[in-house]
């Protein structure tokens, strides 16, 4: 019987190092962009990565739990909100990493306050919106992959580009001849034989490892102390709420998955524990937090249903974030390998966002109008310079493709929809 126990746990640890691996990738990815947007220095980028990589585990930990006032109780693993990066950048460029952070903790507190309505406002947020916006976000996010895998300048080497097209294809090789796990992992294999690639060529630096603490804990407001501009923290609520919706979706595909009843309550739970994480990322300096659909095909792969592989994913999580080591390791990988598995990475997320929108009903032109337009206005007014005669605070708000999207949808759909079961 001991022998037998001792196998399940090697199993459950085995499985939960499995989802550790699936979700690792697009975990440093992030804090990779945001600093090198931000020019932060390879010090600042190995605590970000080492501090968020812990913040997924004890964010995964959160939401484990099955309490009566937080925790959904399902089999998730929490990673960073892909769809925040961008918001961030233009945050942190234009006021600084208190403002980045100081929204994030409003954004936090506004989903914990509205964890037990949202089930009335998520009804703003059909497919036609989150599609249109997660559609967006890929788009906007497509141009800074090309920029690193011109290694961001302005005439990029041929080995950048070599470097770059050969991560594409590394990846592309591992979705077309193999299946299961390692096809849920293409996009790490392919930073890691993209940087051994670019060590041969001399162009990987391994100072940034020896350099690096051997332990380190989480540090509140290391960057800075938090500063709040309503703008900002508008941006970054319509992001969280997006985030609700995806979550949203990953808890019931869970929940048809285990075969687990997911009443309202442990749905607000699981609402009250994701704004919590998101809370304690702006107070630790980190990011939003939100539940990994990628992690959700596992579930149905490997067939086990239960909490307990997740537990140890958790704790790896965080056993690995408190060495930096690891986290410095993220840095060897160069701009051009980056760019690459990005650019896979980022369409990847435009076509959720289509396959989001292909559940649509068409017929007519309002849909279609609504998804036009929030998507056009969202491409179209990213980054542009149409709005330099205006105020500063209009122009973060009008020039914010996300938040362009997201507002353009809810009301577009909200005009020609209202009153509609179905959209």
């Amino acid at each position: 019987m001991e022998v037998k126990q001792q196998q399940n746990q090697f199993q459950s640890a085995l499985l939960g190092l499995q989802h550790l691996l699936a979700m690792y990738s697009g975990s440093i990815l992030v804090p990779i962009l945001i600093a090198s947007a931000l020019k932060y220095s390879s010090t600042q980028l190995t605590y970000l990565i080492a501090t968020d990589i812990f913040m997924c585990g004890l964010a995964t930990l959160l939401q484990l739990q099955l309490r009566k006032h937080f925790g959904v109780g399902l089999p998730v693993v929490l990673g960073v909100a892909f769809q925040s990066v961008a918001p961030l950048i233009i945050i942190g460029q234009n006021n600084g990493a208190g403002a980045m952070f100081g929204s994030l903790i409003v954004s936090g507190v506004f989903v914990i306050l509205i964890s037990g309505v949202f089930s009335k406002i998520r009804k703003l947020f059909p497919p036609l919106v989150t599609g249109s916006v997660i559609t967006t976000i890929g788009l906007t996010l497509i141009p800074v992959a090309i920029g690193n895998m011109g290694d961001n300048i302005a005439k990029p080497t041929a080995n950048s580009l070599i470097l770059a097209v050969f991560t594409i294809l590394v990846i592309l090789f591992i979705h077309i001849f193999t299946k299961g796990f390692i096809r849920s992992i293409s996009i790490l294999i392919g930073l890691l034989v993209g940087t051994v690639a670019a060590s041969f060529m001399g162009i990987v630096d391994f100072s940034v490892v020896a350099q690096a603490p051997i332990v380190h804990f989480p540090v509140p407001f290391y960057f800075a102390m938090p500063e709040f501009y309503p703008v900002d923290c508008l941006m970054m609520i319509i992001i969280a709420l997006v985030s609700m919706v995806e979550s949203t979706g990953v808890y019931l595909a869970l929940a048809d998955i285990t075969g687990e009843e997911l009443s309202e309550t442990r749905l607000r739970n699981g609402y009250r524990a994701e704004g919590f994480a998101v809370l304690l990322g702006g107070i630790f300096n980190t990011f939003p937090y939100t539940g990994f659909s990628q992690n959700v095909g596992l579930v149905q792969i490997s067939g086990i249903k239960t909490r307990k592989p997740i537990y140890y994913t958790a704790v790896f999580l965080m056993i690995l974030g408190l060495i930096p080591k690891f986290a410095a390791m993220a840095q060897l990988i160069p701009s051009p390998v980056l760019g690459g598995a990005m650019i896979i990475l980022f369409g990847m997320v435009a076509t959720q966002g289509i396959r989001m929108l292909a559940s649509v009903n068409f017929e007519g032109n309002q849909n279609l109008l609504v998804a036009a337009v929030s998507i056009g206005m969202g491409v179209g007014f990213n980054g542009t310079t149409l709005f330099t005669s205006l105020p500063n605070w209009a122009q973060m708000f009008l020039t914010n493709g996300i938040v362009m999207s997201a507002v353009s949808a809810i009301v577009l759909n909200l005009i020609f929809n209202s009153g509609k079961d179905k959209q």
